[in-house]
């Protein structure tokens, strides 16, 4: 079989495994959540989302997806919802996407945001124990839960040392979700991923979607930190591929069961750097002033994607430039709209 009809195969059975499959995605709502839902309606799949609150400028319902899925309003803290739910919608696969995402937030509310990542896993999970019918589960945790280590890049094997409060509630998330897979051989695995980014994030706070609308409001981009900081950028599309590429694999494969896999670009670069690559773009003599007042922050963390790439054929669709103008391109017309 030549490479385009192996790859013609591949899309084929990928498509068929996501068809009609009941699905229960929570974190809908967020920046990689949104992008997840509108991949599995593309595919055929039938969607299931937990909703909390109702935002109606978020992506997901922007985009008109809130007319493709079935909508269960309640969140992550009753798990006799969370059992309802996954009984009465036959649910095959969870992807577990929810989270308070912002580090700054964590920091000055802890309580909201251990509550909101740490309980809410293991309601999910517990839940999903009792639910026959589940045969992969996705947890989504963070490069953050690997804390400040002494070598880079990080990779899986590597000790979770997490110190401050979001860092700590996702490799919590992480550890809780080892525990199920290696305790109660609940199918599941988990993700670790950079710094998400893409159409839809309306967290202003973030350096890509605040950098973004300053410049289309003449303003110069404020960055918290000193500008040195180094991180991996995600582009949001790649990830819900690689949260869906994840979910197949182990549907084909139960030796990946409890396996944790990276995902990322490999092209690690600083907060400043992201910066000018963003102003450059949008072609603006902007610079931006450099607060330097960002704490109980990780300096520098990368992640080797070396174990997806091998074990799960994966690889990232877009380039930094690719992703940016994309991103770029929805917040002007956002704006425009606006």
């Amino acid at each position: 079989m030549g490479i385009v009809a192996l790859s013609t195969f591949f899309t084929a059975m990928t498509s068929s495994f996501w068809h009609d499959r009941s699905v229960f995605v929570t974190g809908a709502s967020g920046l990689v959540g949104s992008a997840t839902v509108a991949e599995l309606i593309s595919k055929g799949a039938s969607v299931v989302i937990l909703q909390r609150d109702w935002v109606p400028d978020a992506e997901l319902v922007r985009s008109g997806a809130t007319q493709h899925v079935s909508i269960v309003r309640g969140d992550l803290s009753s798990i006799s919802l969370l059992e309802r739910v996954l009984g009465e919608y036959e649910v095959q696969t969870v992807l577990h996407l929810a989270a308070q995402a912002i580090v700054g937030v964590a920091n000055k509310n802890p309580l909201s945001t251990f509550e909101s990542n740490v309980r809410g896993t293991w309601n999910l999970l517990e839940a999903c124990r009792r639910s026959p019918l589940i045969s992969e589960i996705v947890v989504a945790s963070s490069d953050k839960a690997y804390g400040d280590q002494p070598t880079l890049p990080y990779t899986e094997d590597m000790p979770l040392l997490a110190r401050h409060p979001y860092d700590v509630s996702k490799a919590c998330t992480d550890l809780i979700a080892q525990s199920y897979a290696m305790t109660f051989s609940l199918p599941l695995a988990i993700s670790r991923c950079g710094n998400f980014y893409g159409p839809g994030d309306l967290n202003w706070n973030r350096i890509v979607p605040g950098t973004i609308r300053s410049v289309l409001r003449g303003k110069r981009p404020i960055i918290r930190s000193d500008g040195t900081f180094l991180r991996d950028y995600f582009f949001v599309e790649d990830g819900a591929a690689a949260y869906l590429t994840l979910a197949e694999n182990m549907s084909a494969n139960s030796a990946l069961h409890g396996h944790v896999f990276n995902f990322s670009t490999e092209e690690p670069l600083t907060v400043l750097t992201l910066t000018d690559r963003i102003l450059t773009l949008m072609q603006s003599n902007l610079t931006p002033i450099v607060k330097n007042e960002a704490t109980h922050e990780i300096l520098k963390q990368h992640l080797s994607a070396k174990k997806a790439k091998t074990l799960l054929n994966w690889t990232p669709k877009y380039s930094l430039e690719e992703g940016l103008i994309k991103t770029i391109a929805w917040y002007t017309q956002f704006f425009s709209q606006s």
